[in-house]
């Protein structure tokens, strides 16, 4: 359905943007309040959650490759990258300007309705990727089939094609609804009967990603020895210190001290850091997971913000972070101040929170980006299929 707003809200929302461009304007020619909050060092580098393993001697081939989630998590498992096909344009400049050598399709060319797959028959062990997500998404008003997005179809068909040893497929958790069980059945399931699959879902921070983020995998193998040697990725992080049983407040004590009420000798997985504490931001005696970011690709307008409901709207409040007109660095950040005071978003922020490493960087407008990130697969989750997928394909 489409987006309805009365012509009274719309002049609202008009204003209100106009008036925003107004004084993000001034406070970067410096017309505006002096900044509030000084440039913070984040703590978390997500690249020390995925360290570079050496090659593995499998390939793999990624479809709807985006912003790289996927693909960098492969590639920093050990596998070779065989090619990317990703339709939206800015994606792939972005692909290219961290793995120049990399064969990336983009645009009209990567489009996968007109690849012929069969090229790659016999050359690719792995295909991963993710499908357009709308289709079963809230946001995408959840059609299933009957929504144009629906790449399922291709997904499946290059699978078909190629006959890789193993295939991926990643998607949101609307998808494995009882309302969509028919159409896994007839889209996924039967099709690609001459795989076994499992079915499972991951939380990004059970991976030490600072982010309430939940997707469900599609892993299928061709050989029945590889699939029984497959094991689902264990968490390699703890969020309990996190969370709390009344979700309308978070005032928890400071991460570590709580943490410590938990101690379990048993328990050897690391602690998964918090929004405020990942991006070294201090200490308000406050902490969570950052809410799940949306994508700036979706919605009616080109938007800025990562917020995806009321709900995290409050938790940012909490949080005294600013989700809101996410800024184009840390510095223009830091200028742009916000009307109550809380800290500023940067691009690089975004991008830690979901867990892709500063070296990786995005092209386009802040939009894109912010585009790129909210359809991503978190690089250290995809990371963690990938390494479980390696061990069950070498003997």
């Amino acid at each position: 359905m489409p987006y309805i707003i009365t012509e009274e809200r719309r002049d609202v929302y008009r204003e209100v943007s106009h008036l925003s461009r107004i004084a993000k304007a001034r406070a970067l020619t410096g017309d505006g309040p002096s900044p509030l909050h000084p440039i913070y060092t984040p703590r978390l580098n997500p690249a020390l959650l995925m360290p570079q393993l050496p090659k593995n001697g499998l390939s793999s081939l990624s479809l709807f490759s985006g912003g790289g989630g996927l693909d960098l998590g492969f590639d920093l498992a050990g596998f070779h990258h065989v090619a990317s096909y990703e339709i939206i344009p800015v994606c792939g400049d972005t692909l290219l300007g961290n793995r120049p050598s990399w064969q990336i399709f983009s645009g009209v060319n990567g489009d996968v309705r007109k690849a012929d797959w069969r090229i790659y028959k016999g050359k690719v062990d792995v295909i991963h990727g993710g499908p357009p997500c709308q289709p079963f998404s809230i946001a995408g008003h959840r059609k299933g089939s009957e929504d144009e997005r629906n790449m399922w179809p291709e997904f499946t068909r290059a699978v078909l094609e190629v006959m890789p040893r193993a295939f991926i497929a990643e998607n949101v958790l609307g998808m494995i609804d009882t309302k969509f069980s028919q159409y896994i059945d007839q889209n996924v399931l039967t099709p690609l009967k001459q795989y076994r699959i499992v079915t499972f879902k991951l939380h990004a921070a059970d991976f030490g990603i600072p982010q309430s983020r939940q997707r469900v995998f599609f892993v299928g193998f061709r050989d029945d020895v590889d699939y029984d040697r497959f094991e689902v990725p264990a968490p390699t992080h703890s969020f309990v210190h996190l969370q709390t049983k009344r979700r309308q407040s978070i005032k928890i004590q400071t991460s570590i001290n709580f943490l410590d009420l938990f101690d379990d000798e048993r328990d050897t997985k690391s602690r998964c850091m918090g929004v405020r504490e990942a991006l070294g931001l201090p200490d308000i005696g406050i902490d969570a997971l950052a809410p799940t970011m949306r994508s700036g690709f979706t919605g009616p307008r080109n938007s800025t913000s990562i917020v995806n409901s009321a709900a995290s709207v409050k938790l940012w409040e909490q949080l005294e972070i600013w989700p809101n007109g996410v800024g184009e660095s840390r510095e223009k950040a830091q200028l742009f101040v916000a009307k109550n005071g809380h800290f500023r978003l940067s691009v690089q922020d975004c991008a830690i929170i979901q867990g892709f490493p500063e070296t990786w960087r995005f092209s386009g407008s802040v939009y894109k980006v912010l585009g790129q990130l909210g359809n991503s697969v978190s690089p250290p989750m995809a990371y963690s299929v990938a390494t479980t997928v390696s061990r069950s394909l070498l003997r």
